[in-house]
């Protein structure tokens, strides 16, 4: 068979995908629990740190002890979370929504009356890099912490200081130069997170 027809060039395309496809294949099955632990171990920090209870500097021994000792996993269709921390009980829950380029996940944590979060932190996005990317950063997500809930939830100022907002009852927090957008989608996501931790805070 000549190398230059065009049925060579077709089986040897057809052989190369086959032989990436299996080697792609292997490779998922001999990973698959291993993604699987890390995925499951970044929820675990994710909930944590929403809670307040660790940081980016924890050991994963110590991440898995707090999580095994502090937190409780609520049934329900959504993952929620339950902890007890100085007396108080707080929820959490995982809260999907729509981002600029794709969906953005994000753990949301408050109160059990729904009218003060305790912390949010941000599970997966795709947003642009260095500017709504940035909703990944400490400064955006600590202007969270502690912040009281309005009506209306959490608003933003849109022209913001890219330090956070720190009066930690005005219901505000500052969105991203460049990305209000983003910072839209963050407050809705919040907010529809916040509207199910009260159903879950009123039935307990």
């Amino acid at each position: 068979m000549k190398k230059d027809s065009t049925l060579y060039v077709v089986l040897f395309t057809f052989v190369v995908c086959a032989a990436f496809v299996v080697v792609l294949a292997a490779a998922n099955q001999v990973t698959k629990e291993r993604v699987q632990d890390n995925a499951e171990y970044a929820a675990q920090v994710a909930v944590l740190k929403a809670f307040g209870l660790a940081d980016s500097a924890t050991a994963k021994d110590e991440v898995e002890r707090l999580y095994s000792s502090s937190v409780t996993e609520l049934p329900g269709e959504k993952k929620t979370y339950k902890a007890s921390i100085d007396g108080a009980t707080y929820f959490a829950i995982e809260q999907t929504g729509a981002g600029l380029w794709g969906n953005i996940t994000a753990v949301v944590a408050a109160d059990a009356r729904g009218e003060r979060l305790r912390g949010i932190e941000i599970l997966s996005q795709i947003e642009t890099p260095g500017l709504g990317g940035r909703i990944d950063e400490s400064w955006f997500k600590e202007q969270f912490r502690g912040e009281k809930l309005g009506p209306n939830g959490i608003t933003f100022t849109q022209d913001g200081t890219g330090k956070g907002d720190p009066d930690k009852e005005n219901s505000r927090a500052d969105g991203i130069t460049g990305a209000s957008r983003t910072s839209d989608f963050i407050g809705r996501i919040i907010n529809a997170a916040v509207a199910e931790l009260k159903k879950t805070g009123g039935a307990q």
